[in-house]
């Protein structure tokens, strides 16, 4: 995920949607334009980071005792992979989903159309790849030891307990809060840490499914015998991503872009 640079001759105002707007659709043209191997290695990066969001859990699951408060101090450790994400400045796929949407609604094209669908499939497939390191990792011990590996189990299996109808349903408000996230950050820069935190905290403890830190999950159980490929693939990271895309372009994306489009400049509609 890409934070958006500030202009040195145009300062961000405070929520005002027209430079948010503005901010976040030149974010995201820079992105389209960028080389495929930029974004690739950007991505796999995200994907290997990301699954610090399974591992901090994991490591607060495994010394917290099991009390009815457990889960709410475990999600705390979910925000670590966001903030690495974040502040890193890596590509995340889920945030792509309002940086590249904006460009498309706004200059419609079978360019941008083209770009958006690149993007997307470049650093959807390098995240997952990097998530599938990291899964395997844990599964053989070559990150964390025993007690580690069986906290993240324990936290994995929740995203078996839906259907993929239901994950899509479910992963739909992840998308909408992780676009919120990209929305807002430009306006509040000096507060990007507790944003993220405070984001990806209610994102876990509410049980949204997010596709990425999801599909970490995803490859430990699969690594670790616990499912099988298809149903890793399709039963469980294809919803979440479907729900994260409807939830972040289809929803968040286009009511940011609705509410000022009335106001852009005639070159800009």
């Amino acid at each position: 995920m890409k934070m958006a640079e500030t202009h040195d001759d145009d300062d961000l105002k405070a929520a005002d949607p027209k430079d948010l707007h503005r901010t976040v659709r030149e974010e995201g043209e820079e992105e389209l334009r960028r080389p495929a191997m930029s974004l690739f290695w950007s991505g796999l990066a995200a994907g290997i980071a990301i699954s610090t969001s399974l591992i901090g859990e994991a490591a607060l699951h495994e010394h917290l005792p099991d009390a009815p408060w457990r889960e709410l101090v475990v999600g705390f450790g979910y925000p670590i992979g966001f903030l690495f994400v974040v502040l890193g400045r890596m590509q995340l796929f889920t945030e792509s989903t309002i940086t590249a949407m904006l460009p498309l609604v706004t200059r419609p094209s079978a360019w941008a159309l083209g770009r958006t669908l690149r993007l997307w499939g470049i650093v959807l497939l390098a995240n997952l790849l990097g998530t599938a390191i990291a899964g395997w990792a844990i599964a053989n011990g070559i990150i964390g030891d025993d007690a580690l590996r069986t906290a993240a189990l324990a936290v994995s299996d929740k995203i078996t307990r839906l259907s993929p109808g239901g994950t899509v349903i479910n992963a739909v408000p992840a998308g909408f809060v992780i676009a919120v996230l990209a929305w807002v950050l430009p306006s509040a820069r000096m507060q990007s840490f507790w944003l993220i935190l405070s984001f990806t905290y209610i994102l876990t403890i509410a049980g949204f499914s997010h596709s990425i830190v999801g599909s970490a999950q995803a490859f430990l159980l699969l690594f670790s015998g616990r499912s099988e490929p298809v149903e890793t693939l399709l039963g469980l990271i294809a919803p979440a991503v479907l729900g994260n895309l409807i939830g972040g372009a289809g929803i968040f994306a286009l009511l940011a872009h609705a509410q000022v489009r009335g106001e852009m400049p005639k070159e800009l509609t």
